[in-house]
C-alpha cells in the first residue's frame, strides 16, 4: 500500500506533457521582431517551340453511310498529307468524331430529315512552327475544311520557370531590404516562401486564313513570344 501511494505521489509531481508535443518533434520559431509579408512575381519570355492546331473534315450527305464514307476517304488523304510532311505519329491524335442528322424546319410542320453531317478532327503538334503554314495549306488541298488554332506553347518550360523563380526570390529580398531601410531596420531572416503555380501568358491565337492560292504564297504562322510567370508569397523578419 505504501509503495502504491509513493508511485501515485511521484506521478502527480511530474508535469503533464501535451499530446501534440509527444507526437510531433517539429518546433516553430516565433517571430520576435517585425513581420513583413511580400508578394512578388518573376517573369521571363521565351519563343514558343510548339504549335498545336486542330484540323479535320466535315462531310454532308443525304444518308449517314454516305456522310461517313466521304468523310473517311477525305480524312485518309489528310492523314497521308500529315505523314508526308514528316510529322511523327506521336504528334497526331484524333480529338473528335461525330455524326449528326440535319433537319429542315418549316412552321407548323414536323421537322424533315434532309441529311447527315459527319466530322473527324485531329490535333496536330507542329514542332517546326514557321513551316506549319505550308503543311496546313497541303491539308486543305487534300480535303481539310475545318482548321482552328494555333495554340502556341513551350514543350519543356521548367528551365524558364526556374529562371522566373530566381528572379522572384531576388525581387522579394530586394523589396524586403527596401522596407527595412525605410523603417530603420534590417532583414534578419526569411521565415517562409510559398509559390503559386507557374503561369503562361500565351499570345492570342491568330485566325488561320483560308484564301485561294492565287491570293497569297502560303499561310504564315509566327510564333512570337510567350511570358512565363511565377508568383511567390514571402515572409521576412525585421529587427
Amino acid at each position: 500500500m505504501k509503495t502504491l501511494l509513493a508511485a501515485l505521489l511521484i506521478a502527480a509531481a511530474v508535469p503533464a506533457v501535451p499530446a501534440a508535443a509527444q507526437t510531433s518533434g517539429q518546433v516553430t520559431q516565433a517571430i520576435t521582431g517585425t513581420r513583413l509579408d511580400v508578394s512578388v512575381t518573376g517573369e521571363v519570355t521565351r519563343v514558343p517551340d510548339l504549335a498545336i492546331i486542330s484540323a479535320g473534315v466535315v462531310s454532308r450527305s443525304e444518308s449517314a453511310t454516305g456522310a461517313l464514307q466521304d468523310n473517311a476517304q477525305r480524312m485518309d488523304r489528310v492523314i497521308a498529307a500529315i505523314k508526308r510532311a514528316g510529322i511523327a505519329d506521336r504528334d497526331v491524335q484524333t480529338s473528335s468524331i461525330s455524326l449528326n442528322p440535319e433537319y429542315k424546319y418549316v412552321e407548323n410542320q414536323p421537322p424533315q430529315l434532309v441529311g447527315y453531317t459527319a466530322s473527324n478532327q485531329v490535333t496536330v503538334k507542329f514542332r517546326d512552327i514557321r513551316n506549319s503554314g505550308k503543311v496546313l495549306d497541303a491539308l486543305v488541298r487534300e480535303g481539310a475544311n475545318q482548321i482552328s488554332g494555333p495554340n502556341m506553347t513551350i514543350e519543356r518550360p521548367e528551365q524558364a520557370l526556374d529562371e522566373a523563380r530566381t528572379k522572384a526570390v531576388t525581387a522579394g529580398r530586394a523589396r524586403a531590404d527596401l522596407y527595412a531601410r525605410s523603417l530603420g531596420m534590417r532583414v534578419v531572416r526569411v521565415v517562409s516562401v510559398s509559390e503559386s503555380a507557374g503561369y503562361y501568358a500565351p499570345p492570342p491565337a491568330p485566325p488561320v486564313p483560308m484564301m485561294a492560292a492565287a491570293e497569297r504564297s502560303y499561310t504564315k504562322i509566327e510564333p512570337g513570344e510567350q511570358k512565363l510567370q511565377v508568383s511567390l508569397a514571402m515572409v521576412f523578419e525585421l529587427q
